[in-house]
């Protein structure tokens, strides 16, 4: 079966490309934004890629088109999928009835954390022998890739809540039909397409709908809006967590190190073992608790959950140390949204200590775009010592009541690469750099590592020539 896809160089669509084709189809696709490294991760696979969406793409027709969700009515390739008649579905759709409809589906929902606890679950389990298939929002070092159909059992899916399709405004993971679900938080986020957070609690409670009886929820028992949201309605097994505890929290941890780099696992108040693991902050302990809940819900035992997290190695754009010049560290991180920011920053302040911590964030999400954080965005960067809000002109709110809000610590760049300029000009040995964009921020991991290397190589050229000349001046007394 030919199978073409548009928008397919998003991490979802680019994941279910990968899933079809690892099935056996032909598979090709469009994108408006054709690069690395999703390009060459799809074309590395034997997969096709057009740039733009043009009619043409369609001809000969292919068997079925899979549409992603940055696609819309009036793009010249869909009023042609349209008027010739040609089949049709979301990826989700396509999804739930290629691939899920015979698996044991562990679906990971939630405002933060998917990805980590999605790609840790998947882990526990591939540790444990279950092989199990997986899509995930992110790159998890361990497996070096986004998806695989994995054996027949099991299948791990980050569960998103943003919308299907032009032609379907449910949330992706209603399609997915998890046996065990895992609700992560709730928080207000995408505003694009949400009104506030109780249209969001609805979308949980569809969610919630599809979960057997015969399953189970695993649920951050500290998260009053998951609450209100079960409150609405709930036919399944819960199991909860909460890592300081919280009422129904079956899952608990205390913490052995104050950048939670270690920590011990309790189930029901029972000690169970200690996680010593390279991953840091708050956050990713309850992210840990969950994976091991609903691992243990599909037969792995906890020793071996927590033998598993000890093995994890990380996620690209999650903490990721992208470089290293002289002793300043530059991290990438995926936070954009402020408690992710908030808890993102104070892990990094656990691990450094006194060490200066300089946050830099592109409010380049759609909620971010629309303002809607702008007056907890300030407050979400306490913790770091100084701050540089990317700011470009088409940004659609002013971004100086944040950098105002910062006082002294605030700095406002318009440009990528002034901003790196500025950067590597003020940074001294010591500094940790966390950049944070759920986007490529234009680059400015690898600007900024390169002005800093010519920074120092310059310094230590300077260096030598004066200790030249100073040799020269020796010779002549």
């Amino acid at each position: 079966m030919h199978i073409h896809i548009l928008g397919v160089c998003g991490t979802f669509m680019g994941g279910v490309a990968a899933l079809a084709k690892a099935a056996g189809h032909r598979v090709t696709g469009s994108d408006r934004n054709v690069y690395p490294p999703m390009s060459t991760q799809l074309e590395s696979l034997g997969i096709e890629l057009v740039e733009g969406f043009e009619p043409e793409q369609l001809e000969p027709a292919p068997d079925i088109v899979l549409v992603g969700n940055v696609m819309t009515r009036g793009q010249p390739v869909v009023e042609a999928l349209l008027d010739r008649g040609i089949p049709y579905a979301s990826g989700p759709e396509w999804l739930s009835r290629e691939v899920l409809k015979d698996r044991w589906v562990l679906a990971v929902a939630g405002t933060h954390g998917k990805t980590t606890t999605t790609s840790l679950l998947a882990w526990i389990l591939e540790q444990a022998g279950l092989e199990p298939g997986f899509l995930i929002g992110g790159v998890p070092e361990n497996f070096g890739s986004t998806a695989r159909l994995g054996r027949p059992a099991f299948f791990v899916i980050e569960a998103d809540e943003y919308d299907t399709a032009f032609f379907d405004k449910r949330a992706k993971f209603v399609h997915y039909r998890p046996r065990t679900a895992v609700l992560n938080n709730l928080e207000f986020d995408h505003a694009d397409i949400y009104p506030d957070v109780a249209s969001i609690e609805r979308q949980f409670h569809h969610l919630v709908r599809t979960v057997p009886g015969a399953g189970r929820l695993v649920w951050n028992a500290a998260d009053p809006q998951l609450r209100e949201t079960l409150a609405m309605g709930c036919w399944t097994p819960l199991e909860g967590f909460a890592r300081a505890g919280a009422e129904g929290a079956r899952w608990t941890a205390a913490a052995r190190a104050d950048d939670f780099s270690r920590f011990e696992v309790l189930e029901a108040g029972r000690p169970c073992g200690t996680v010593e693991w390279s991953l840091m902050g708050a956050h990713n302990v309850d992210n840990a608790l969950a994976a091991i809940a609903a691992a243990h819900h599909a037969g792995v035992a906890v020793s071996r959950a927590i033998e598993a997290l000890q093995a994890f190695r990380g996620i690209a754009r999650r903490m990721q140390l992208r470089g290293e010049v002289q002793g300043i560290r530059i991290y990438d991180d995926f936070a954009h949204h402020p408690t992710a920011i908030e808890t993102t920053v104070d892990g990094l302040r656990r691990r450094v200590g006194a060490q200066r911590i300089i946050a830099v964030l592109e409010p380049r999400s759609n909620t971010m775009r629309m303002g809607v954080h702008r007056a907890t965005l300030a407050p979400s960067l306490a913790g770091a010592d100084e701050v540089w809000l990317y700011a470009p002109p088409d940004l659609g709110w002013d971004a100086g009541e944040v950098v105002r809000a910062l006082g002294p610590r605030g700095r406002m760049a318009a440009q990528i690469d002034p901003l790196a300029s500025d950067l590597a000009k003020s940074l001294r040995p010591g500094d940790n750099v966390l950049i944070m964009s759920n986007g490529g921020f234009g680059g400015l991991h690898g600007k900024l590592l390169a002005a800093l290397q010519r920074r120092f190589e310059r310094a230590q050229a300077g260096h030598a020539q004066q200790q030249a000349a100073g040799d020269e001046r020796g010779t002549h007394r």
